[in-house]
């Protein structure tokens, strides 16, 4: 009797016409790219908690000194280990200026750049908007620090008066950040809005809806998760600029809420600490890594803050 059974590729036809079941084969090359790929995870997740134990290692360091009181880090607006004052919102107050200002710049340009590339631009127009794009991402951030040295301050101090916008102030490296971080912003903004599918659009046009009402009211908010993921990323990313505020923003921790004025930021101050002439596990030493621990906190919080978002907004088009 002649067996109808369908015969799969791959199968191997048994003795009498019966197809044997199927066995998996083993393929040396994918398990060594899996392999090869949980090894890069493994390194990355190794990288990341060393750095947090040799942040906690030496913290602890710090706050294990005599002179150091938590009441004191948290409460007091005035830093100076060299004459045992450890208030931490002078360098907070700068970082967190210098960032919003940064928002400021980069969100609402980021975003507009992402819609028209996404809704607007032709083929053509987007082969060459992303390059240049790309070009402006990878301009090194010392380059962007001479910038605002050079001409972003010049171009306040001529708007606002010489006495009002000095030298070394946070508004032109929050300026200048916001312009560095615009890329980030539009890239994975108008990721987010690409990713939405295109039947949303059409049934908007159907509806009336102009390209503008349809960019802002069905698009963007389809892809509010990824848009407010975007926006997080690029915050941490503002908090921790180094080169740009080391150089534009002023040395010395000076509690000020004047954007006009020289103060120092978290990074800022902790390569001039690191730079200069310090002897390994003095309390100025140690310091610079307790700083670096509550950096590491406020941008971790930020990305979880980013992914409890995306989950919480996130939508799932079949």
């Amino acid at each position: 009797m002649k067996s109808d059974a369908l015969v799969l590729p791959g199968m191997q036809v048994a003795s009498g016409g019966n197809p044997s079941p199927l066995r998996h084969r083993a393929r040396w090359g994918e398990r060594l790219i899996q392999g090869f790929l949980f090894l890069c995870g493994a390194v990355s997740i190794l990288t990341t908690v060393g750095i947090v134990a040799v942040l906690g290692r030496e913290s602890l360091l710090f706050f294990a000194s005599p002179e150091v009181h938590l009441s004191e880090f948290f409460g007091s607006t005035t830093w100076q280990p060299v004459i045992e004052h450890f208030g931490i919102w002078p360098l907070v107050t700068a970082t967190l200026i210098t960032s919003s200002i940064a928002m400021l710049v980069a969100l609402p340009l980021g975003l507009a750049v992402a819609i028209y590339l996404s809704e607007y631009a032709s083929d053509k127009a987007r082969s060459i908007l992303k390059p240049v794009m790309e070009i402006l991402a990878g301009i090194p951030t010392v380059v962007y620090g001479y910038f605002a040295l050079t001409f972003m301050t010049p171009l306040l101090r001529s708007i606002f008066g010489r006495d009002v916008v000095e030298i070394y102030n946070t508004a032109s490296a929050g300026i200048v950040i916001g312009i560095l971080i615009i890329p980030l912003v539009s890239s994975m903004a108008e990721d987010a809005l690409r990713a939405v599918p295109d039947s949303l659009r059409q049934a908007a046009y159907g509806l009336g809806a102009t390209k503008l009402e349809t960019a802002v009211r069905v698009v963007l908010p389809a892809a509010l998760s990824g848009v407010t993921a975007a926006f997080i990323v690029a915050i941490s990313r503002a908090v921790g600029e180094t080169m740009v505020v080391a150089i534009a923003a002023g040395a010395g921790p000076k509690f000020t809420l004047n954007p006009f004025e020289a103060a120092e930021t978290m990074t800022g101050h902790i390569v001039r600490i690191s730079g200069g002439d310090l002897s390994y596990d003095s309390i100025d030493y140690n310091s610079i890594f307790a700083i670096g621990l509550l950096l590491f906190v406020m941008t971790l919080t930020l990305n979880v803050i980013s992914q409890r978002i995306v989950r919480r907004f996130r939508e799932v088009y079949e």
